[in-house]
């Protein structure tokens, strides 16, 4: 069997490092290329040496003429504000881009200008937003060639949202997302902020009363506004624990309404779990899997509903890998079917 021939770019962070982690044990693809700007020169086991052994291939500075000459797919993995120009290059010469920067998830350029300070590119307008378990039937991901793959709060979320919200069961206005990240989704550099001393004995919420950039893809992918975003820094490596609060539609529908709409709307989704407690982000780290919870609190009249992923494995790398099958037609599986790293 003939394999499809990658490149990451961006390879030195965390992103970069789940997304070769994945790779190296996906049946239909073949790493041919990694990109960096200051790793450049270096081997991967020497930024990562994890790799030691089964993936030693040097990090070279980014070529564009390169990488189209070895490559059909390439994933992105760069800042916000960088990613763009890079990404329009590739997908210029053809190749299948996937975007793990925010660059592309906005629909509307002039948005980019309020929520992250630099002017969005025309092309996003092209790009798919890349949640599969929760994609427009008119815009197959099959064939698709510029993917914009979700941030992890906005995936978690979202997941445990949106089918709530397009069914009616819940109001889509007045919604509170209460969210808690490790510290891995703040990336590799460091900064006083993600210290081990300043994080390790606390809990902090950041960015609040609508000033983190996630708010916006949550309100466009649910079609509404005035989202309460409320993200907190825990002192894990991984993970994401969604607990988010809507207004039912109707206060007499029986508790278990939300959990079986959940479950029946999720069916046939490979990556999916609704659970029957609330989740627990232990059970989810390393893997592509969500676990959803969904129930009514009768005295306070709010349908909670929870989302637990690993921030960069759903919601990010294994995500976009998920993306890459659907669009080349590989199984939506393939490459990602591991359990989860439990203890």
């Amino acid at each position: 069997m003939d394999k499809t021939a990658v490149a990451v770019v961006g390879a030195s962070g965390y992103t970069g490092a789940e997304l070769l982690r994945l790779l190296i044990g996906h049946p239909r693809v073949q790493l041919v290329g990694l990109y960096a700007r200051r790793a450049a020169g270096e081997r991967l086991p020497d930024r990562f040496p994890q790799f030691a052994g089964r993936l030693d291939l040097p990090i070279e500075p980014f070529s564009v003429d390169d990488v189209a000459a070895r490559a059909r797919v390439a994933f992105s993995c760069l800042p916000h504000g960088e990613s763009s120009p890079i990404v329009a290059q590739l997908y210029q010469r053809g190749l299948t881009v996937l975007d793990l920067s925010a660059d592309f998830r906005l629909r509307d350029p002039a948005a980019y200008a309020t929520w992250y300070g630099h002017p969005g590119d025309p092309l996003c307008r092209e790009a798919l937003y890349g949640l599969p378990e929760l994609a427009d039937p008119a815009r197959p991901f099959r064939g698709a060639r510029l993917i914009a793959v979700p941030g992890c709060y906005p995936t978690a979320a979202l997941l445990a949202l949106s089918p709530l919200v397009r069914a009616g069961l819940v109001a889509a206005a007045g919604i509170v997302v209460d969210a808690k990240s490790g510290v891995s989704g703040a990336g590799r550099t460091p900064s006083a902020a993600t210290h081990f001393p300043e994080i390790a004995e606390g809990v902090r919420a950041y960015k609040i009363a609508g000033t983190h950039r996630h708010t916006a893809e949550i309100e466009q992918e649910l079609g509404t506004s005035g989202i309460v975003l409320t993200p907190h820094l825990l002192p894990m490596s991984r993970g994401i624990l969604a607990t988010c609060y809507a207004e039912p539609t109707d206060p007499a529908r029986p508790a278990e309404a939300y959990a079986d709409w959940l479950a029946a709307f999720y069916r046939d989704r490979p990556f999916i779990s609704v659970v029957p407690t609330p989740p627990d982000t232990a059970h989810v780290r390393g893997s592509n899997r969500a676990h959803l919870f969904a129930t009514l609190d009768p005295r306070a009249r709010r349908v909670i509903a929870m989302a637990a992923i690993d921030n960069l494995v759903k919601g990010a790398s294994g995500q976009a890998i998920q993306c890459m099958n659907l669009a080349l037609g590989f199984a939506e599986t393939d490459g990602l079917d591991a359990i989860a790293l439990f203890p």
